[in-house]
């Protein structure tokens, strides 16, 4: 029986972070681009390693984040202002088509270097492409903000490996969907997807001043 509070209220809210987070449309470009002279077989290895990669930082990150906070003496709602703040200059970048450019110039730096294509599926594929600060700090934020609910919190996952999961098959089918989708779609998507990432964002960032205390609720 499905829970409809679980999905309104967790599931539907963490897919769009997670999904406007990690751009799975946004990266093909990127990783056709890391990949020039790879064949389909180097290619699945590739996104293979790179989903592996940023799988585990975001896991040890979904699983630790909030100690690791703590050990820091980060409270929780100074980390939902500044990762909703976060958060909301990568909303800015996606509509003014600037996170493809620095998302670029990262992939450039990084040299793809054909003697050695699986090192990109680990930087700068793994990380920062996907898991980058942004959604780094998305899963931090998700998580703390269901702490105590593990029902919610295994939702949270659940939704973060899912993402993670679109995310190889379009790089599985990168060729293909680089050919349809087209510079235009991917521009008028980005600047969608960055609209709903800002209103997400300053969600995070008036969660962060009610707990805060510095505004008085009710």
């Amino acid at each position: 029986m499905f829970d409809a509070a679980l999905i309104g209220q967790v599931v539907l809210p963490a897919f769009a972070t997670f999904f406007v987070a990690i751009d799975p449309i946004g990266l093909v470009p990127i990783f056709l681009a890391l990949t020039p002279h790879a064949d389909a077989r180097q290619r699945r290895r590739i996104a293979a390693r790179a989903l592996l990669t940023a799988s585990i930082v975001l896991l040890l990150f979904a699983a630790f984040g909030k100690a690791v906070l703590g050990f820091l003496g980060i409270g929780l709602p100074a980390f939902q202002i500044a990762g909703g703040l976060m958060l909301f200059l990568i909303a800015v970048e996606m509509l003014f088509e600037k996170r493809t450019e620095r998302r670029s110039k990262s992939a450039a730096e990084a040299g793809g270097d054909d003697s050695a294509p699986d090192d990109v599926g680990v930087f700068p594929l793994g990380v920062p492409l996907i898991a980058g600060p942004g959604t780094i700090a998305a899963t931090i934020l998700l998580m703390g903000k269901h702490q105590g609910d593990y029902a919610a919190q295994g939702a949270v996952v659940g939704v973060l490996l899912g993402i993670l999961l679109i995310t190889f098959v379009f790089f599985f089918a990168a060729d293909k969907l680089g050919r349809l989708t087209g510079p235009t779609f991917t521009k008028a998507l980005t600047r969608v997807l960055g609209m709903i990432l800002g209103a997400l964002a300053v969600q995070f960032v008036l969660s962060g001043i009610m707990a805060s205390g510095l505004v008085p609720q009710g």
